[in-house]
């Protein structure tokens, strides 16, 4: 700190001392770099194939078989029946989702775990409780949701319910730990306030943790909606219901104008839904 003196006195000036050089992020680049240049070395990518004159005639061929695109009236209205099964399986996986994890975020948050005992003085089950759920979220996170409905549609079968389940489960992983996250992210006082007044655990969560914590959960519920809605359009790949299991049936038969009128009807779909969850998230932070 460096001082300065003028007619009314002394005046102290802080000065900050000199940014410590980056060294750690450099490497870290670096690291990367070499990385990526190691990525295009050892794989076998040939992108001037794209530009012959045999496989640019190919790509228009197959792109021309997709218009114009299948308006049939009975066709319409299984694709509409269809969007409606993806659009189900989306909300139904994520409201599980959210069900399991409010669960499971009490269990692996620390702020839950310190009723009635000082900061870093856990009982060693509580530990242990916490540490085990943790382990949980992970290993669902862990599992695609494609390859949960693969295991799943063995013991399920074919259609939607597997795909909803593999869209739950694999959402519970995530969900669970940003509600921990936000769970130990919120102001304690309200809490400690409630503890202090004898007020069981139960209804501190209730009442005073979990409040405060709902518009970020709320939000994070509502990204997750969207991805799922982009997740079950895909599961059809695998037999699990939707517009999936619609573009896998028609594409396996070469059928390009209905597979066209699919892609369309996906895309349509997560533009809805998207800016529906962009709008209501965008209220919920104002």
């Amino acid at each position: 700190m460096n001082t300065l003196a003028d007619k009314s006195g002394q005046v102290e000036i802080a000065v900050m001392p000199p940014r410590p050089r980056r060294t750690g992020v450099r490497w870290l680049l670096l690291v990367l770099a070499l990385l990526v240049s190691a990525s295009f070395v050892t794989l076998d990518l040939r992108f001037g194939e794209f530009l012959e004159p045999g496989a640019i005639s190919k790509i228009q061929e197959f792109v021309s078989g997709f218009f114009p695109p299948l308006t049939e009236k009975d066709f319409l209205q299984r694709l509409a029946q269809a969007s409606l099964e993806t659009v189900a399986m989306s909300l139904v996986g994520t409201a599980l989702a959210v069900i399991l994890s409010i669960g499971l975020a009490a269990a692996a948050a620390k702020t839950n775990h310190q009723a009635g005992y000082q900061a870093g003085h856990q009982s060693g089950a509580r530990r242990l409780l916490r540490s085990t759920t943790r382990f949980i979220l992970i290993a669902m996170r862990s599992v695609p949701e494609l390859v949960w409905a693969s295991l799943l549609i063995i013991a399920a079968g074919l259609g939607p319910f597997p795909g909803t389940l593999a869209l739950a489960l694999h959402t519970t992983g995530v969900l669970g730990r940003l509600f921990a996250d936000s769970l130990e992210n919120i102001p304690p006082a309200p809490a400690q306030a409630l503890r202090a007044n004898g007020t069981p655990a139960l209804a501190v969560f209730a009442y005073a943790t979990l409040p405060l914590a709902l518009p970020q959960m709320l939000s994070y519920t509502l990204y997750r909606w969207e991805n799922n809605i982009r997740a079950a359009t895909v599961l059809g790949v695998v037999g699990a219901g939707g517009l999936g299991q619609l573009l896998y049936y028609h594409l396996s038969l070469f059928h390009m104008q209905e597979a066209s009128s699919v892609i369309i009807a996906m895309l349509l779909l997560v533009a809805l839904v998207d800016a529906v969850s962009f709008t209501v998230r965008r209220q919920l932070n104002q």
